[in-house]
This record gives structure tokens, C-alpha cells and sequence, in this order.
């Protein structure tokens, strides 16, 4: 009987193992939008008001984004970032081009006239913490004190929660070294902040994920909060 029921689940996982496998291997594709009341990265405050659509499509672990930020003003920076990612378990790689209008031609990749700045990424995600660090390593990053190439980096750790019903992640980012890019003469820590997320229900079968946001960048002694949907 013991030997029956064995074959009879061998059976099973072999008739299941080839659905599960092909469910993993279908393209994935996701697109939605915020609507945030500051544009907030990394300690910096880059814009009021402003709509950010994103698009993604993904394959067995790799994956291509399409983001950007439009503000209500008109003086405020348009911006596109395209990234190709790979992820597997918790660990992830990327490079993104970031692109803003500050020079509207966006095929100039000269070293002194283009808007791109390429980075690279590679971080874990260890569950209670991820650890994620970035490099500029082309187009227009900032410089150090001696008016070289900063190869800017960012080095950030995020701590998710549960607290109150409501889902939490806690944040501290540094720069390592100088840069213009992160107005940091040396090791720098530029962004502490604490981001909070409710679900809106709107109708029964449909919610809004509501977020909110205070940053504070102890480089600059400045403070920050924003608040946001997605759509």
C-alpha cells in the first residue's frame, strides 16, 4: 500500500512539475502609475507635483523597465530611466540609463553633452534587510575633488515591517566617497527616511495603494514628506 501510494504521487509530480515549470516561463508584463505630491529620491527633492507611469516585462528572472516622471509645472525635469535587470533567490542586478531633459536631444551621448548617466546595481535581499549597491559608471556623473570622475555611488539598506495593520521599510543610504552628484565631499549619509503603505478600498473588488513618505538627508540638513497613490 505504501509502495501504491509512492507511484501514485510519483505520478502526480510528474503530471504537475511540467504545468508549474511552464507557468514560470510565461512573459510577465505589469504597467500602472504614481501620483506622488514631491518627486523624493534618494535625500534629494527633485520636483513637485508629478505623475510617474512605469512599464515592466519579465522572463524567467530577467527583466526590462521603463520609468519616468513628468511634473505638473512646466519648469519642472522630465525624466526617462530604462533598466535591465536579472533577479534569482534575493539577489539582483541591473543597469539603468537615467535621462532627463536638461539636454532635450536624447540620442547625445557625447561625454559633455549628454543628459544619460549609466549605472550599474547589484545587491541581496536577505529577507528582514536588502542591501543594495549603485555605481555611475558613464555619461554625465558628478566629479570628486580633484575635478575627475566620481564614479558616484550609493550604497542603501531597507528594512521592511508590519506595525499597526500598516506595511513599513526604513531606509538609510550613503555615498562612500566624494561627489558632486550627491553634493557629499566624502562618506555621507543623505537619506534616512521611514515610507508607510495602507490599501484605499474603493469598491469591493477594487483598492488604491495610498503611500506616504518623510526623508530627511543629514548632508544637507534637509527634511522631506510626500504622499502618493498608485494606480
Amino acid at each position: 500500500m505504501n509502495r501504491l501510494k509512492m507511484n501514485m504521487a510519483a505520478v502526480a509530480l510528474a503530471l504537475i512539475m511540467p504545468l508549474a515549470v511552464a507557468a514560470q516561463e510565461k512573459v510577465e508584463a505589469s504597467v500602472g502609475a504614481d501620483v506622488v505630491s514631491s518627486y523624493l529620491w534618494r535625500g534629494q527633492d527633485l520636483g513637485g507635483v508629478s505623475i510617474q507611469p512605469e512599464v515592466s516585462v519579465s522572463y524567467k528572472g530577467l527583466s526590462l523597465t521603463a520609468w519616468g516622471s513628468v511634473g505638473i509645472e512646466s519648469s519642472d525635469t522630465k525624466e526617462i530611466d530604462l533598466t535591465l535587470g536579472y533577479e534569482t533567490g534575493g539577489f539582483s542586478i541591473s543597469i539603468t540609463d537615467y535621462w532627463t531633459n536638461e539636454n532635450p536631444k536624447y540620442f547625445h551621448y557625447g561625454a559633455r553633452s549628454t543628459s544619460h548617466v549609466f549605472e550599474a546595481q547589484v545587491g541581496y535581499d536577505f529577507g528582514p534587510v536588502a542591501v543594495n549597491w549603485f555605481t555611475n559608471f558613464a555619461g554625465a556623473d558628478g566629479v570628486n575633488k580633484d575635478d575627475k570622475r566620481a564614479y558616484s555611488s550609493y550604497i542603501s539598506l531597507a528594512a521592511p515591517f508590519t506595525l499597526g495593520g500598516l506595511e513599513w521599510t526604513a531606509e538609510v543610504g550613503a555615498t562612500p566617497w566624494a561627489t558632486d552628484y550627491y553634493e557629499a565631499s566624502g562618506f555621507s549619509v543623505i537619506d534616512i527616511s521611514l515610507e508607510v503603505s495602507k490599501e484605499i478600498k474603493i469598491t469591493d473588488s477594487f483598492s488604491l495603494p495610498l503611500f506616504a513618505k518623510l526623508a530627511c538627508n543629514p548632508r544637507t540638513e534637509a527634511t522631506h514628506f510626500a504622499v502618493g497613490l498608485s494606480f
